[in-house]
């Protein structure tokens, strides 16, 4: 564990889901081969895309409507449909398309299961403080077991725009009821997680599991207050009185 500024007890955390208890890369990745699959199954024209190709009709989607900027779920959906249009099925085919392949996105995005090792850890710091977690994913916490471990879980969308915005640290807060400073936000993301903790009063935790050194990473711009490479580290900081 790495202090970078002077430490005093919190009273809360709020705690990112991807990447800080799990390893989400990998789970996208292999949903994202599945979805392909299905696609395929489906409207054959769909598997002569390329990966640059999905990326731009993504791009294309968030440009005709930036207002998904943020929603995971529903940039799928846009893309999705655009792709089917594309392969000329209708505007009621492309629909129902996009429909199930989000459903089925989804299915496969959280068929997965937390390491024991987090969840033992996790389950130790609930007992200890109030927890809340924050999310721009859409994975299913209630399929994981994860949603007996915080009193709420806020995603991205549903409850207010992603991190870095200050919306949903400040729903957390709300729920929480503890002042801002008081509460530690633990993720992986420097942009997103740190600098959103930091700019709506929380201190913040840098989830590092890779090591490399904060003065390498580039998406820095405000300085975490501590930094860890494990989850059990969390276990050792001293409680408030």
């Amino acid at each position: 564990m790495k202090f970078y500024r002077r430490w005093q007890p919190v009273s809360a955390l709020t705690f990112d889901l991807d990447d800080t208890l799990y390893d989400n890369r990998v789970v996208i990745v292999r949903a994202e081969n599945l979805l392909l699959e299905w696609l395929a199954a489906r409207c054959p024209e769909m598997a002569e895309f390329d990966w640059p190709q999905w990326q731009a009709m993504r791009a294309e989607a968030i440009a005709a409507n930036p207002s998904l900027i943020g929603f995971v779920t529903e940039i799928r959906r846009a893309q999705l449909g655009l792709a089917a249009k594309r392969c000329g099925l209708s505007d009621t085919e492309a629909k129902s398309l996009a429909d199930d392949g989000v459903a089925f996105f989804l299915h496969e995005r959280s068929n997965f299961t937390v390491p024991d090792e987090a969840m033992d850890i996790m389950d130790k710091l609930a007992s200890r403080y109030p927890m809340v977690a924050i999310t721009n994913g859409n994975v299913d916490c209630d399929r994981l077991g994860l949603t007996p471990l915080f009193d709420s879980v806020l995603q991205a969308g549903p409850d207010g725009a992603a991190k870095p915005d200050l919306a949903l640290f400040a729903k957390a807060q709300s729920q929480l009821k503890v002042p801002a400073g008081r509460i530690l936000h633990v993720g992986d993301h420097l942009v997103a997680d740190v600098r959103g903790a930091k700019l709506a009063g929380f201190r913040a935790c840098w989830f590092n599991d890779t090591k490399t050194p904060l003065t390498l990473q580039r998406r820095a711009s405000l300085l975490p207050d501590i930094e860890i490479t494990h989850l059990g580290e969390l276990l050792s900081l001293p409680l408030a009185i």
